[in-house]
């Protein structure tokens, strides 16, 4: 057998941990660590109680019956929002109301001066993510239900 520290060819190894590493060792370079008990014994495929049955797993949880998988259409449960006409200067009377440079508008959404001013221009048409930033950090609403426009 061949030790697995120094490569030497021995009679018999034991199973050493070196450094946190199970090894087979010979008796020289069994000394650098602890003795590892062997390793259990595998358990019978078969129990005196019968053959080992694979587990199956419900589909109910926990007494509830089973379950049920609906699908949801989330357009929707939030109702069709649009930006509002005046959207950006919404922005910028909530911002001047609350004393804000755009500077620090920018700094609070995480986002550049040049993009905060392009929002409160109207140049953009800033992700719904910002939007949802926007309306929670400046207490303001930029979303409103689509007008109805003349049906022909």
């Amino acid at each position: 057998m061949l030790c697995e520290m120094c490569g030497n060819e021995v009679a018999s190894t034991s199973r050493v941990r070196i450094e946190g590493s199970v090894l087979q060792v010979c008796p020289e370079c069994a000394r650098f660590g602890a003795a590892v008990d062997p390793p259990p014994a595998p358990a019978p495929a078969a129990s005196a109680a019968g053959p080992a049955r694979p587990r199956s797993f419900s589909p109910t949880v926990a007494g509830r019956g089973p379950r049920r998988l609906e699908e949801r259409d989330l357009y929707t449960e939030i109702g069709e929002l649009e930006l509002a006409d005046d959207w950006g200067q919404r922005v910028r009377r909530a911002r001047e109301s609350l004393a804000w440079t755009p500077e620090e508008l920018a700094k609070r959404l995480n986002e550049k001066k040049s993009v905060v001013l392009k929002i409160e221009t109207g140049d953009i048409h800033p992700p719904d993510s910002l939007v949802r930033k926007l309306e929670h950090l400046l207490k303001v609403r930029l979303r409103a239900e689509p007008e109805a426009g003349p049906s022909a």
